[in-house]
């Protein structure tokens, strides 16, 4: 069925109406029409679908089976609509922009360049939360997901914000001298890695081997704190690691995921106007890490 065959838009209305209050009463003063304009339409709308949607044996009218799935998915369409339109007319202006990424993304590229957004964009609050869970944006909550992967996720719109391969980073004290030449040997070393991800046993499990005192699985930030501390070797996104790469306080032992990066994560549809913003100024930023 296609959205032209749908019944009248009226008895939808007040179906939606009746379900969100649960009487006819309240249906009509929600609509400001009268409860016998409801009822009319009720019958309408059954006689439009040939089904019984109200159960009418009792003292109150209540939901049949095939009322309730309905109720359910206008209900929903309903809402969507509203808050479409709620974005569209800037009422969910004033409400800050939250955004979900992880701590070490955080903590070592966003926060950083924080302040520039900030003085250029005064007006707009955020809320940032740092977790491993991963969370989609959705209507009144997370507007935007910095997200690690490939970006092929359903149900949301990605786009690339900058690619970032993941490597195997540690302390040179902790070889006292120079990282061995074969890299198996590495697995007598402690290993740090982020939570929510899996990258150890990516780079171990196809090469048949065990880090032999384990994988120590942390908040992204305190696996490079461990590699800067020489207690083992972290595994984390290369973003997070150039100046320490850069001035010699880790080294560089592999890279794998080469493909991968740093997604933008959206829900599809109407982007809030302070969201825009931040998105111009994050690819802006993005461009000048790379520059």
């Amino acid at each position: 069925m296609e959205w032209r065959d749908l019944p009248p838009l009226a008895a939808i209305r007040a179906f939606a109406a009746f379900a969100d209050t649960g009487n006819v009463q309240a249906a009509g003063a929600a609509l400001n029409v009268s409860h016998a304009a409801i009822s009319q339409q009720l019958r309408a709308l059954e006689d439009h679908l040939g089904l019984a949607l109200l159960d009418r044996s009792g003292r109150a009218m209540t939901l049949t089976p095939e009322g309730r799935a309905l109720a359910a998915a206008t209900l929903e369409g309903f809402g969507k609509m509203a808050g479409a339109v709620a974005e569209l007319t800037g009422a969910e202006a004033d409400r800050p922009l939250q955004i979900s990424t992880t701590a070490s993304f955080a903590a070592n590229w966003l926060m950083p360049r924080l302040g520039g957004f900030r003085a250029e964009y005064p007006e707009i609050d955020l809320v940032i939360s740092a977790a491993p869970q991963r969370v989609d944006p959705a209507p009144g909550g997370v507007d935007l997901a910095l997200r690690y992967g490939d970006g092929d996720w359903s149900g949301v719109d990605s786009e690339l914000l900058m690619g970032a391969p993941i490597v195997g980073v540690a302390a040179p004290s902790l070889f006292g001298g120079a990282p061995p030449e074969d890299l198996t040997e590495l697995t007598e070393y402690t290993w740090f890695q982020e939570l929510g991800t899996h990258e150890g046993s990516d780079w171990l499990g196809p090469r048949g081997l065990r880090a032999s005192t384990g994988v120590v699985t942390v908040p992204g930030n305190l696996a490079i704190d461990g590699a800067r501390a020489g207690e083992g070797i972290a595994l984390t996104a290369r973003i997070a690691v150039e100046a320490d790469l850069a001035s010699g306080g880790l080294i560089c032992l592999f890279e794998l995921r080469s493909e991968a990066g740093y997604y933008m994560v959206t829900r599809p549809g109407v982007l809030r106007p302070p969201l825009r913003k931040l998105m111009k100024w994050l690819r802006a930023e993005a461009g000048r890490s790379k520059s």
